[in-house]
């Protein structure tokens, strides 16, 4: 307890600084994204108060339940790793097509009715103008804000795509890969593995279900801490529904991820795997005892998953209603 407080004012100090110098990047790029017509401004002149609409709501189901933050983030990734950043994983299954969300990798997503509501008074403002996949692009890095983490800008301007189908899902990583597969699996999306690493941060935030780790019990496993398995043994006990946190900061984004690692206290065989494996074990270490350098690399991939194949007027579309096509 004397170390973390020892290093908590230094660690405010070096998060400010990180702030402040990632204010300045935001500004000094704010138009290089000219990417399939994005840019910080989109909404300056068609729908000036998008940004503090987003804000406030996400700000308000945070203080109602912060753990909706990590849902939010969750359910972005999710998105733009399937048919990219499209709002397709927003859309409901019906009679004829099961949509993304009704995966077994989505079903437990969360956080809809947050979308919902954004949707909702934006449109009463700017009807027909702003994109359900810009809405969950906007409100995953709100959640990143709200939870202490690196404050950054996002370009917007993307279009709602119009499938959403079960079957594309196949392409999610699984709670079971190893560093290889993983490298394998976000470099077809054009990431390298350090921003892979950077990406899986995220993990800093929210829990994961008995059900994705439950493999790693049955037998003996090397990367498992001996009493970090007694303690995931005692969440399952409750079922494959019980929920065990990720880090013991659970609704705090900070670098308690990566020191996990360290210790082998990683929930999942994809969490671990990144420390165990010499492909990635570096990027670990870094972010373990450089909160700064993980925010830093963290908002840089955020940005750049945000423009996965994204649409534009010729493929896309402005849904009314986030959870249907138009």
């Amino acid at each position: 307890m004397l170390y973390k407080s020892s290093v908590r004012p230094l660690r405010i100090v070096m998060t400010n600084l990180l702030t402040v110098l990632l204010l300045i990047d935001v500004f000094a790029y704010g138009f290089r994204y000219g990417v399939d017509g994005l840019n910080m401004n989109y909404y300056l002149m068609s729908c000036p108060f998008v940004e503090p609409v987003v804000k406030n709501i996400v700000n308000r189901a945070f203080q109602n339940d912060p753990t909706l933050a990590a849902a939010l983030i969750r359910m972005h990734f999710h998105d733009c790793f399937i048919e990219g950043c499209d709002g397709s994983v927003l859309i409901d299954s019906t009679k004829d097509n099961t949509a993304e969300k009704d995966s077994p990798g989505n079903l437990s997503l969360r956080g809809y009715e947050v979308i919902d509501d954004i949707k909702e008074e934006i449109e009463r403002q700017c009807p027909g103008v702003v994109s359900c996949a810009d809405i969950l692009a906007m409100a995953a890095r709100d959640a990143v804000f709200f939870t202490g983490g690196p404050v950054y800008d996002i370009p917007k301007g993307r279009k709602d795509g119009r499938r959403s189908k079960i079957e594309d899902t196949i392409n999610l990583p699984f709670p079971t890969f190893n560093a290889s597969e993983l490298i394998r699996s976000f470099g077809q999306r054009g990431f390298s593995a350090q921003e892979m690493v950077a990406l899986s941060g995220a993990h800093t935030l929210g829990v994961a279900r008995c059900a994705s780790f439950k493999n790693r019990l049955s037998q003996v496993d090397p990367n498992l801490d001996t009493e970090f398995a007694k303690t995931l043994a005692k969440t399952c006990n409750s079922g494959d529904n019980a929920e065990q946190p990720f880090d013991y900061t659970r609704n705090d984004f900070d670098n308690v991820y990566f020191n996990a690692l360290l210790r082998k206290n990683g929930v999942l065989a994809s969490d671990q795997t990144l420390y165990t494996s010499p492909k990635t074990r570096n990027f670990v270490n870094a972010y373990a005892f450089n909160q700064a350098m993980f925010f830093f690399d963290f908002q840089q991939a955020m940005v750049k998953m945000g423009l996965l194949d994204v649409k534009d007027n010729s493929n896309g579309e402005v849904r009314e209603n986030c959870r249907k096509i138009n």
